[in-house]
């Protein structure tokens, strides 16, 4: 850190550090069920074409449940502030998560994902609202990439642990142990989080820095809550929200298929999938704090924050189109494939970054967990659909022919394109990022 950082204070990385923690449970709890699959289909007897349409329910059931939190999370963390709204979710779905453990077939899943999704459509706008109250817009994308790289850590510790704790111990410890480091997470954030307004430990310097943007005069926390109906009347918030449905699938197919694409096309075991999903989601990071480091430095040269933001995203887009070849370099070596999926995981987290970030540029801060919210909803919908066309019956369909390596390759196209399109809706709807009056 230069002098000029040091002077200022550096007390909200501390609070990017408690978001981005939140993030890693966050994604842990939900992304443990993707390496317990063989250890499911075992317990409850699964045919593999009944493993694909059970498996694709219980995603299906998280994806819905999802999407309806989202409908109230963003509007409720609005209400009660940051600090209060993040607590419940956290808690509540670090308790949905040790409830799979009670579980004794699909049935059961369905009920503990409903919880889970419902509970985890807090995290991000509650983990937005905090970058807005404590980052200036221009350190915002750099917040934002930071915390939402424990999406990736999230993904990381799961393939390394989940299948050594359920061969060891049983797969319901796995949900059991996860679960448990919500509440670890709970006594820190009571611990350390206050709005910079009321937080001691802030320096004046640090405070002042916080509120600086010439853009934006600084809100006094409020409770009005804008509704829904006047949201929706803004062009941003459109662009934020179809931005979400195209590209937001991508990232939960990834997360959910990954370990049972590498199973089929490579005929790995559930052990043998640790390094390859691993390596993926560390270079996934990469991306995540890259992709927010890369607007600063152009916001830094004196570009225009909303230029900067679409000159990035744009090259995240064209980043992600190598997939497309993943499976014919994986005839040649399984791990060309790998580093090929892992640079469209850096490229989504990287874009990621940035259009939550738009968020913040074009509303002000009482509306930011809402408008998080509604994309949220909308990114959810994006999986829905995308479950019920391909998954349920794609997926399905080429299992039974014995060529699901066809299916995967549809799939992947759809990820290669999604971002190009996103980018330009986006682009269309709001060319200059205005930020809206309310």
């Amino acid at each position: 850190m230069n002098q000029a950082n040091a002077a200022i204070g550096k007390y909200r990385w501390t609070i990017c550090s408690l978001v981005f923690f939140a993030t890693t449970v966050n994604y842990l709890d939900r992304n443990v069920i993707s390496y317990l699959r063989p250890f499911l289909a075992e317990a409850f007897h699964w045919t593999p074409e009944q493993e694909v349409i059970d498996y694709s329910n219980i995603e299906l059931a998280f994806k819905i449940a999802y999407a309806l939190g989202m409908l109230v999370a963003g509007g409720i963390i609005d209400k009660l502030g940051t600090k209060l709204g993040y607590a419940i979710a956290t808690g509540l779905w670090s308790l949905a998560a040790i409830g799979h453990a009670l579980a004794t077939g699909t049935g059961g899943f369905l009920i503990a994902r409903v919880f889970l999704g419902i509970t985890e459509a807090g995290n991000f706008p509650a983990a937005i609202k905090a970058t807005a109250e404590w980052f200036p817009q221009k350190e915002r994308a750099l917040a934002t990439g930071i915390f939402n790289s424990g999406s990736n850590i999230g993904a990381i510790i799961v393939p390394l642990t989940v299948p050594f704790i359920a061969e060891k111990y049983g797969w319901q410890w796995a949900f059991i142990l996860t679960g448990i480091i919500g509440f670890v997470w709970l006594v820190l954030w009571f611990l350390f989080y206050e709005v910079p307004q009321k937080q001691k430990r802030l320096s004046q310097a640090e405070l002042e820095y916080i509120t600086s943007d010439k853009i934006e005069e600084v809100e006094e926390e409020s409770k009005e809550k804008v509704s829904w109906i006047k949201l929706l009347s803004f062009r941003q918030t459109w662009a934020f929200a179809i931005g979400k449905l195209l590209t937001d699938p991508v990232w939960w197919f990834y997360l959910f298929w990954l370990p049972d694409f590498l199973m089929k096309e490579y005929k790995l075991t559930a052990t043998e999938i640790i390094w390859p999903c691993a390596l993926v989601y560390m270079i996934g990071s990469v991306g995540s704090i890259g992709g927010g480091w890369l607007p600063l430095k152009l916001i830094n040269n004196n570009w225009p924050a909303y230029k900067a933001r679409k000159t990035s995203m744009l090259i995240y887009a064209f980043a992600v189109l190598p997939v497309l070849f993943s499976q014919y370099l994986g005839t040649i070596n399984m791990w060309f494939a790998i580093l090929v999926i892992g640079l469209a995981v850096s490229a989504h987290q990287a874009w990621s970054a940035n259009i939550f970030t738009t968020v913040s540029d074009m509303f002000p801060k009482k509306a930011t967990a809402s408008v998080t919210g509604m994309g949220g909803m909308f990114g959810a919908l994006g999986g829905i659909l995308l479950t019920l066309v391909v998954q349920k019956n794609m997926f399905v369909y080429y299992t039974k022919l014995g060529k699901i390596e066809t299916g995967y390759f549809i799939m992947f196209c759809i990820c290669g394109a999604s971002y190009l399109l996103a980018w330009l809706i986006m682009h269309i709807l709001v060319p200059r990022m205005k930020k809206v009056e309310l």
